[in-house]
């Protein structure tokens, strides 16, 4: 399981520990992923998804996982959120 949030693509970042003799090491920072279940409205179904807690406010505040995805660039989105967006655009050229 990768350290990468699926629908904002965040992922680890590097930097420094700097200690009082100011000494620098080199650490990661890891985004803080949760596993959660986003109900998708117009497709009636819900899935499972891992993504940063960040990311999860932002989804409630734009208005829900399909008005995420489809706002949301395909460039930072994983396979699994790739194939929920295109059901998404389905199902709205058929509505």
């Amino acid at each position: 399981m990768s350290r990468r949030c699926e629908l904002s693509g965040v992922g680890p970042a590097v930097g420094n520990n700097v200690s009082h003799a100011n000494n620098k090491t080199k650490r990661r920072f890891l985004p803080n992923l949760c596993d959660v279940t986003l109900a998708s409205e117009v497709l009636g179904q819900s899935y499972k998804l891992r993504i940063a807690a960040k990311t999860l406010r932002s989804v409630d505040h734009v208005g829900g996982l399909d008005a995420y995805l489809l706002k949301a660039g395909d460039d930072q989105l994983s396979d699994r959120a790739l194939k929920i967006k295109r059901a998404l655009k389905k199902a709205a050229a058929t509505a």
